[in-house]
């Protein structure tokens, strides 16, 4: 890794300074995916589109994530003064810039085109979970009552308005300061989602736990995570030592002078944000929700039947079970390998 600290084809450029300074970029990049489970759970159906939505999760971030990130690194080096210049047409787009090394023409405007399509996709997305949980938030009193209101055709005005104006924040980046501004929030939103992911491990592994010490056994259950606790506890130290990782660089930042507040509250301004307001809403809570007092709620008293929908008992029936598992193994066997392929195909369109 010290070899490779100033080759910018090194996958370690800066040595492991720099390989814990991009977590938080990565974080961001990376962010979206959860709303795959938010929507599968909104269906008619959860105990069959989670586990179809969980599996698309798993080859969409394979193959569109993992393996284009990995061709570009080897096209594209770290160095490249195409990054962020106004001449171009990639405009700092890592994908771009490696069709216009390749030498294609019109390509990159067409790319820059399905760019522009797939945000506009990304914004519909985050709007839906944005609203969601806002208004979810609204109606159990953690947020003004007013942004609960639902119209008639179910849509929750209030929040989606809330939601629109903090979009026309991306108008600050055509700011002279653009860049700055758009660093700040890069890293609020990106130290943000681990502190979300971190969240939603530590949620699963008390339910797992809730639940059985309710008497209920895994097989009740419509959906088991397919690596489960182990996985969530995987996932939760992977959040922590990001988070670890993002402190060391928010203190010593890579080529930057140490110590300094301005850099420190860039890079980690979301960890003391989210502890004031944590401690904000329980000095509130403690006064007008007391339901909501204790700091901390033991295993014991976790609720797991709040919310959850009826399906012929708690839990999925044995005979609705067998029935799925029939099913499952029906299609795995029917075909072979042509039906493998059209599975994994479905999985992942």
């Amino acid at each position: 890794m010290h070899a490779a600290k100033n080759d910018p084809y090194s996958a370690f450029l800066n040595g492991f300074h720099g390989f814990c300074s991009v977590f938080v970029t990565a974080a961001f990049a990376y962010t979206g995916t959860e709303l795959t489970g938010l929507a599968a759970a909104e269906t008619t159906n959860p105990k069959k589109e989670i586990p179809r939505a969980s599996n698309q999760v798993a080859w969409r971030i394979g193959i569109f994530y993992v393996v284009n990130l990995l061709l570009v690194g080897l096209v594209v080096p770290a160095n490249s003064p195409l990054y962020g210049s106004a001449t171009t047409a990639s405009q700092g787009s890592p994908f771009v810039i490696a069709i216009e090394l390749a030498g294609i023409k019109v390509l990159p405007s067409i790319f820059n085109a399905v760019i522009l399509i797939a945000v506009m996709s990304v914004a519909n997305s985050c709007t839906f979970g944005s609203t969601r949980t806002l208004q979810a938030l609204a109606a159990n009193g953690m947020f003004p009552k007013k942004m609960a209101y639902v119209d008639k055709k179910g849509r929750p005005i209030p929040v989606v308005i809330l939601q629109l104006l903090f979009g026309l924040l991306a108008f600050i980046n055509l700011a002279h300061n653009g860049g700055t501004i758009f660093n700040w929030l890069l890293s609020l939103s990106g130290l943000t989602i681990l502190f979300v992911y971190g969240g939603i491990a530590l949620a699963h592994i008390r339910f797992r736990k809730a639940w059985a010490m309710n008497g209920h056994t895994l097989d009740e259950l419509p959906y088991k995570a397919n690596c489960g606790v182990w996985g969530s506890w995987i996932c939760l130290l992977v959040c922590v030592l990001a988070l670890i990782a993002q402190f060391y660089v928010a203190l010593y930042p890579v080529g930057g002078p140490n110590l300094n507040a301005t850099n420190f509250f860039q890079l980690y301004l979301a960890g003391p944000l989210l502890i004031f307001l944590y401690i904000v809403w329980k000095a509130y809570s403690w006064v007008y929700v007391p339901a909501h007092r204790p700091l901390f709620i033991r295993t014991k008293d976790i609720d797991i039947y709040t919310g959850m929908r009826e399906i012929n008992s708690v839990g999925i029936s044995a005979e609705d079970r067998d029935a799925s598992n029939a099913e499952l193994g029906e299609e795995k066997h029917q075909g072979g390998a042509v039906a493998y392929i059209k599975n994994a195909v479905r999985n992942i369109i």
